[in-house]
Order: structure tokens, then C-alpha cells, then sequence
């Protein structure tokens, strides 16, 4: 019985939709779980099953990563984690900066999920005396006006931002300014940056909203 072959990618090619690229780590997920089980193959009507959508998606998700399944034998787990582990970069490494170290920034600093998937949090700043050359999670908190020379030294592309909501624009103009090539907003705080400048927003509120809405009506 032969494996599904792997084409994996180089890089992640541009035109994969967004819906696709935030399915494939709740597969991963599923998979690595399964494979724990000592789970070997599984179909897309199973897949599909377990998340509530229609075989032909998840067919075409994982068309992106570059595995084909075999008729009446399904996906090989093991080549399924391989090539989304390998799709989504989560083998390498990808470091950052964080800034505004408060509840949520200490919390991501001590996660040690961030780094099992490519993120690695190599400084941290903030602009309180309280907080400032403090260590959390073994990094020191520096003063955000050490940030222009510390860009300089430690080779990083992401910032991530947990301030306050007020400061998050003023942070990310600090960031534009200074070379980071993607911003990763933690704050409910809706920021504008150059067009060639990757933003993803967390926002937890209004995920909130959502949860909170649905249990008043169920």
C-alpha cells in the first residue's frame, strides 16, 4: 500500500484563501491528535465530519500543502502533519517582538505553544518603571526607546502588540518606521499601516461578544 507523495512547497503561495490558511493548524491539531490514538490513514469524509464541512473543502485545503489522498485508502497521517508542519513554515523559526508586557504579554511570552509553532519572542518592551528591566519568562523587558537600536542587532520581522488600546497605533508606527514586516494586533484598537505591511488582529472581545450572544439565546 503506497504513502500519498508530498509536494511541498517552498513558501506559501499568496493566492491560498485565508479560510484555508486558518483551517490547516485545526487539522494539525486533529491529525497529531489521531496519530496519537495510533490512527495511520483517515478520508476527507471523516475530516469533514469532525469539523462540520463539506469533503470536497477539505479536499482543497489539503490540495494547497501539496498531499494527495488514494481512493478507498484515504490520507496518511504521518504525511498529512509532515507536509502542514512543512506548509506552514511551523518548522522553522520566525522571531519577534513584543511590546506592552501586561497580563496578555506576559501570558504570550510564558506560552510555550508560540515557539513549538515558529514564533520566538526574542525581546520584549513596555514604557512603565515598574515593568521596565523586569524579566518575564527568562527575557528582560527593556524601555521602548531601547527598541531603534535593539532592531538594529536582533534580526526580527514581526512585532506583536498587547498595549494598552490607546497605544497601539503609536506602537505601530514605531514598528513601520523601524522595519518590521508584519504586525500581529492583540488590541481592539483597529490600526493603519503602508499596504505592504502584513496585520493580523486577535480580537478576544469580539470573540466574546459572539459566545455571549449565542448563550443568551440558547
Amino acid at each position: 500500500m503506497s504513502e500519498p507523495q508530498v509536494e511541498a512547497p517552498n513558501f506559501i503561495n499568496p493566492s491560498v484563501p485565508e479560510p484555508t490558511l486558518r483551517r490547516l493548524p485545526g487539522y494539525l491539531c486533529y491529525f497529531q491528535s489521531l496519530q496519537q490514538n495510533h490512527l495511520k490513514y483517515i478520508s476527507s469524509s471523516v475530516i469533514a465530519h469532525a469539523f462540520k464541512i463539506d469533503p470536497t473543502l477539505v479536499t482543497k485545503d489539503l490540495s494547497y500543502t501539496g498531499v494527495k489522498g488514494r481512493t478507498k485508502v484515504g490520507y496518511s497521517l504521518e504525511t498529512l502533519i509532515e507536509a502542514i508542519v512543512q506548509f506552514l513554515k511551523f518548522n522553522q523559526q520566525e522571531n519577534a517582538f513584543l511590546f506592552g508586557v501586561g497580563n496578555l504579554g506576559k501570558a504570550l511570552l510564558q506560552y510555550d505553544g508560540l515557539r513549538q509553532h515558529g514564533i520566538k519572542i526574542v525581546a520584549c518592551f513596555d514604557i512603565h518603571p515598574k515593568v521596565i528591566n523586569t524579566t518575564v519568562a527568562g527575557l528582560k523587558v527593556y524601555p521602548l526607546q531601547e527598541f531603534r537600536d535593539l532592531s538594529r542587532k536582533i534580526p526580527a520581522r514581526l512585532g506583536v502588540i498587547t498595549t494598552p488600546d490607546n497605544k497601539a497605533q503609536e506602537t505601530a508606527d514605531l514598528l513601520v518606521a523601524w522595519g518590521m514586516k508584519a504586525i500581529w494586533n492583540f488590541t481592539p484598537q483597529s490600526i493603519k499601516v503602508p499596504e505592504k505591511i502584513v496585520v493580523v488582529n486577535t480580537n478576544i472581545y469580539a470573540d466574546l461578544a459572539v459566545i455571549l450572544h449565542r448563550l443568551k439565546q440558547s
